[in-house]
């Protein structure tokens, strides 16, 4: 290994792809929701908020498309199960 290395003449090579699905983007949100988030996430022993956030959405999006019927109903079961 050299001492020094002469980048004068160096090219920035291809940006490499990101893998899987996800893309980056630029989102401005409360930092109440951030830090509730995050938090959450300290309180599971760590991991990515981001991550949990993403999970989050897709939750709520998959609700957005259930029939409110269906949506009550699975409230209702919930509920009866918790309080016995």
């Amino acid at each position: 290994m050299k001492a020094e290395y002469d980048f004068r003449k160096g090219k920035r090579g291809e940006v490499l792809p990101q893998a899987g699905n996800k893309i980056r983007i630029t989102i401005r949100l409360d930092r109440d929701i951030v830090d509730w988030f995050r938090s959450k996430v300290e309180e599971q022993g760590g991991g990515n908020y981001q991550s949990m956030l993403n999970d989050a959405l897709r939750k709520h999006i998959e609700y957005q498309d259930q029939p409110l019927e269906e949506v009550l109903r699975r409230v209702v079961r919930e509920e009866l199960r918790a309080s016995q």
